[in-house]
C-alpha cells in the first residue's frame, strides 16, 4: 500500500501526549496516529450505518414479528421455554 506524507499541525499537548501513549504501547507516533485515524474513521462508519438502519425502521416499521414464516416473537417464547426446561433438566441430572 502505497503511503502518502501528510502535514498535520497539532498543539505541544497533543504530541505530548500521543508520544506518551506511543512509547506505552511501544509503537512509533506515526502509526499511532494511523491506527487512532482508521478506527476514528470505521466507528464513524459504523455509527453511519446504524442510523441509517434506524431511518429505515422508522420509515418501514417491523410488524410484530409476523412475517412469511410465522410469528417470530411466539417462536422465540416456545424456543426460550424448551431451552430453560432442557438446562434445568441437565442440571437436575448433573448432580
Amino acid at each position: 500500500m502505497k503511503r502518502t506524507q501528510t502535514l498535520v499541525q497539532l498543539t505541544e499537548e497533543l504530541v505530548e501526549r500521543l508520544d506518551s501513549r506511543a512509547d506505552s504501547l511501544g509503537v512509533s507516533r506515526s502509526r499511532l496516529i494511523r491506527e487512532l485515524l482508521e478506527r476514528g474513521l470505521a466507528e464513524e462508519a459504523e455509527a453511519e450505518l446504524a442510523r441509517r438502519m434506524n431511518e429505515g425502521y422508522q420509515r418501514v416499521p417491523q410488524s410484530e414479528g409476523r412475517d412469511a414464516w410465522g410469528d417470530l416473537d411466539v417462536w422465540v417464547q416456545v424456543m426460550s421455554r424448551r431451552n430453560m426446561a432442557a438446562l434445568a433438566e441437565d442440571e437436575e441430572h448433573s448432580w
